[in-house]
């Protein structure tokens, strides 16, 4: 049996739309979880590095024309929509993306592993950011951090995760992911 990658991303994407949608005014700038971003520069990141992973992978070209500084949520949206369309699609879902640093995965499986995974945890940082409900989904918190504990020399070499942090005794699986990639719990 596959795994629904399409389906997912879209359930993915659709907590982090909430929380781009419930952005309160005046609250784009505010400080993200993320040292020396505000709540706009998590979209921004979403937007900039995965048209430029497909790009460097040899995927098709997925373009965002809104201006993240005026629009984040029109460019999250152009973002979201592309990517899901591309997952839609049968024969871009089973095309190869050969990136340079990552490997050769399968188009969706290769965006479940990389791209759906960071919407995941940063709709934690989007939500600490501007004040919203941070809960994730458990099961796939769980899941998450399941897989990236027996890789956690590796994680912290990558220089994308900070160090660890120790969460509350008896947290849940969203607050121990969190602290795992080193947020502030």
């Amino acid at each position: 049996m596959s795994e629904d990658y399409a389906g997912r991303f879209r359930s993915v994407a659709g907590a982090f739309t909430e929380r781009v949608e419930g952005v309160p005014d005046g609250r784009w700038d505010a400080p993200a979880p993320c040292e020396g971003w505000v709540a706009r520069d998590i979209v921004r990141h979403l937007v900039e590095w995965m048209p430029a992973f497909l790009e460097s992978a040899g995927g098709p070209p997925l373009v965002v024309a809104a201006d993240v500084d005026e629009e984040p949520a029109a460019a999250w949206v152009q973002l979201r929509d592309g990517l899901q369309a591309m997952l839609d699609d049968p024969a871009v879902a089973s095309s190869e993306l050969l990136h340079p640093h990552a490997g050769t995965h399968r188009f969706d499986a290769g965006i479940d592993m990389f791209f759906t995974a960071d919407v995941f945890m940063h709709t934690w940082d989007l939500a600490r950011a501007t004040g919203q409900p941070e809960q994730l989904d458990e099961a796939m918190a769980a899941e998450m951090l399941a897989g990236m504990e027996p890789i956690d020399e590796m994680l912290r070499q990558s220089g994308q995760y900070g160090p660890r942090v120790e969460p509350p005794p008896g947290a849940d699986a969203t607050t121990r992911l969190m602290a795992f990639i080193g947020r502030r719990v």
